[in-house]
């Protein structure tokens, strides 16, 4: 790898973008913060009975229940995960990234976590589906879903523009 590249920071070689994205993912974090707590559907079981779940709320609950692998498993997808890319990315945009092979280490986390992104909602896709097919059970989608999944594509954007401005050193 020619050292000129292992000497590219994006806040130095591209600070309005930089600006930009760190603006982004602070958007994004509060979006990812409003997702998990907020209510994301709502059930109503035979008209009487509602059930309002958050992300938390629901990971809690498996908690509780000792539902120890769903517990981590969507734990870790729809709330750890998700927290430790937008720091990777706020660090790939950060002014203190010094000059060493940290960038490249960061890319290839990102380049990892990046198979892993879409779990999440694929994991809330099907408890949806699995909920609508319920013929006693009616879902309601509310505003915390939307926010999660705002933080997602904001997430999924920034991160391809850090590999564009990077000439895609991640995949490494």
């Amino acid at each position: 790898m020619p050292a000129d590249e292992e000497d590219i920071i994006i806040a130095e070689r591209y600070p309005a973008a930089a600006r930009r994205y760190r603006l982004l993912i602070a958007a994004a974090f509060i979006l990812l913060g409003v997702g998990l707590v907020a209510p994301i559907i709502t059930l109503e079981k035979f008209v009487i009975i509602e059930n309002t779940f958050s992300v938390l709320s629901g990971v809690s609950q498996l908690f509780r229940e000792g539902q120890w692998f769903l517990f981590l498993i969507i734990g870790g997808f729809s709330i750890v995960l998700p927290i430790l890319k937008l720091n990777v990315l706020y660090l790939l945009v950060s002014k203190r990234l010094s000059r060493t092979r940290r960038l490249h280490q960061y890319l290839h986390w990102m380049h990892l976590y990046g198979k892993w992104s879409m779990l999440d909602v694929f994991v809330v896709a099907i408890l949806v589906v699995a909920v609508k097919l319920g013929a006693i059970a009616d879902v309601q989608m509310r505003y915390g879903l939307y926010a999660f999944a705002g933080s997602v594509l904001i997430t999924m954007f920034i991160t391809a523009r850090i590999v564009v401005l990077t000439g895609g050193g991640g995949s490494r």
